[in-house]
Parts: structure tokens; C-alpha cells; sequence
């Protein structure tokens, strides 16, 4: 099952002027791709980005997902928990006949909607019960499937069929041949010490209820037979220098969120993106983007 409408609104329903004050201007809460792969230059909470914004980089990753479903003027896409819009709003800037959206979240549905964006529409529903009148010509997805297989049911051994029911039912979206630009969260390492493990318990109970990040082997298992990987490409240390900047500006709101959203949404928000950072920094988390296309 996926996570219930009331656990994604917990994780994304806080409050979208709450989250504007550290995400990038188009709201992209998924990570970025940035162009200088060496990372030469030290990167993190207490020290801004030097070398590319956090803007930039944010729609390299849209414009990759963009060319890896292959999407044009002429075509038409879903976008599968769509967030506040970022990769409808990309889509439209670059040429798009028709983009969609879902999501579970009223207040990232409010958002996106608001936009106005033209020959796109968002709506509020579980991919589960989604019926698209016709068949779209590409898909996209960023960072959706950690809401579907909750801690319970992995630990049942039913990830990889509930991962594969998600792909084979996208995949009676599209036609043979379509393509799908999907990028997902991963679970690695397991920490060592007791407060690591604790940091990331609170993340998982706290900030994303009922949400689990997949193994990469689990993905590439359920993939198949509906898709074929075209492309991979892991995004651990561009994640990992998100998630810093994100935790830098967030930082630099601190009296004004405590007045406004209470000491609590800092606090807990300040430990899960210092959690995020040491994750990524410490192999127990990494990101995927893949090119996929339908056998």
C-alpha cells in the first residue's frame, strides 16, 4: 500500500510558505544534479554554495528527467506525485502538449494548481486509483515510490512485489517504447551507533510516517518485465549537497520559524536535514535516476 493521504500531508502539508524559505525558487524537494561532479570545493550547512546555485542545479535534474522520458512539444507526460508542480512547471517552460500531476497533498496540490500553468492540471489522487483517459506518450516520477512500502510490509518480504505492482501498472500507461525518467531515494549502509540509528528512526516516524526508502536491488528486480533500464546514474554526493544547502538556508530562518511555526518544526526539521547530510555523507543513503523504456 502507499502511504494514506493524512501520513503525506504530516510530511508535506506543514506549510508552504514554511517550506519556500529553503527550498529553491521552484520548490523542487527531491535532489539536484549539479554540473561540477569533482565537488572540489567543501560543501555544506555552515558554508553556502560556491561553484552552481541550488536553482541551477535543481533544473538540471528537471531537465534531465525532461530528455530521459524523451518529452517534446508534441507530448504528452504524468507526473507521478508531482509535488508543488516543479517538473510541471519545467515541462511547460520547455514544450509540452499536456502534463498531469498527482499528488496526495492538498497543500502541494494548492500550490501547483496556483501556478497556472498552461495545458497542465493536478489532481488529488492515489496513483492506485489513477485512470488516465488515453495513454500518455512519457512519465516522470522524482522521489514518490519511498511512500509506497511502509516499514511493516517490507519486513513481511513485500517491497519487491509492491514496487513491481507500481511499475507494471505505469506501465499500462504508455505505450511499447515509451519512456519514463524516474529518480528515487535509496537505502544503503546501516549506521553503527545507537544516536544515528535514532536520527534516522525519528526521520522515518517523524518527518515521512508510513514512508521507506528502497534498495536499489529491490528496484532493478521490480522493474522487470515491464521496463527496460536504458540508463542509471547514482546522485549520492549531489544529495548529500542538497540537503546541506537546504539545512543552510533553513538555519538562516531560525528566529523566524520558531515564532511563526513553533520551536518544534525547527528543531525536528534541523535533525532531519543533519540527518540527511550525515546520511548521504556516510553511504547509509544515496539517489537513482534512471532512463527507462516499456518492453
Amino acid at each position: 500500500m502507499t502511504s494514506t493521504q493524512k501520513q503525506v500531508e504530516v510530511s508535506y502539508d506543514v506549510g508552504n510558505d514554511f517550506f519556500r524559505l529553503w527550498l529553491d525558487e521552484n520548490m523542487h524537494y527531491t535532489s539536484a544534479v549539479f554540473d561540477d561532479e569533482a565537488f572540489d570545493l567543501p560543501v555544506g550547512p555552515d558554508r553556502a554554495l560556491e561553484k552552481q546555485s541550488l536553482e541551477s542545479a535543481q533544473e538540471n535534474k528537471a531537465r534531465i528527467l525532461y530528455d530521459f522520458a524523451e518529452l517534446g512539444p508534441d507530448k504528452t507526460v504524468l507526473d507521478i506525485g508531482c509535488g508543488w508542480g516543479s517538473m510541471l512547471d519545467h515541462c511547460v517552460r520547455r514544450g509540452i502538449r499536456r502534463a498531469d500531476g498527482i499528488t496526495l497533498s492538498t497543500e502541494q496540490a494548492e500550490w501547483a494548481r496556483a501556478r497556472d500553468l498552461k495545458n497542465a492540471r493536478v489532481l488529488i489522487c492515489d496513483y492506485r486509483d489513477y485512470a488516465p483517459v488515453e495513454k500518455y506518450d512519457g512519465l516522470v516520477s522524482v522521489e514518490m515510490i519511498d511512500h509506497l512500502c511502509p516499514p511493516a510490509q517490507h519486513a513481511q518480504g513485500l517491497a519487491v512485489p509492491l514496487y513491481r505492482a507500481y511499475f507494471d501498472k505505469l506501465a499500462s500507461w504508455v505505450e511499447p517504447g515509451a519512456c519514463f525518467g524516474f529518480q528515487a531515494i535509496l537505502r544503503n549502509r546501516i549506521p553503527r551507533k545507537r544516536q544515528d540509528l535514532l536520527d534516522l528512526q525519528f526521520t522515518a516516524d517523524v518527518i515521512f510516517p508510513g514512508g521507506l526508502n528502497p534498495r536499489l536491488e529491490d528496484l532493478i528486480m521490480a522493474i522487470n518485465p515491464s521496463w527496460e533500464v536504458l540508463e542509471l546514474h547514482t546522485r549520492r554526493t549531489h544529495y548529500g549537497r542538497t540537503t546541506g544547502e537546504w539545512l543552510r538556508r533553513m538555519r538562516g530562518h531560525e528566529a523566524y520559524i520558531r515564532k511563526t511555526w513553533g520551536d518544534a518544526v525547527y528543531d525536528d526539521y534541523e535533525r532531519y536535514l543533519s540527518t540527511c547530510v550525515k546520511g548521504f555523507a556516510n553511504h547509509w543513503s544515496s539517489d537513482v535516476q534512471m532512463k527507462l523504456r516499456k518492453i
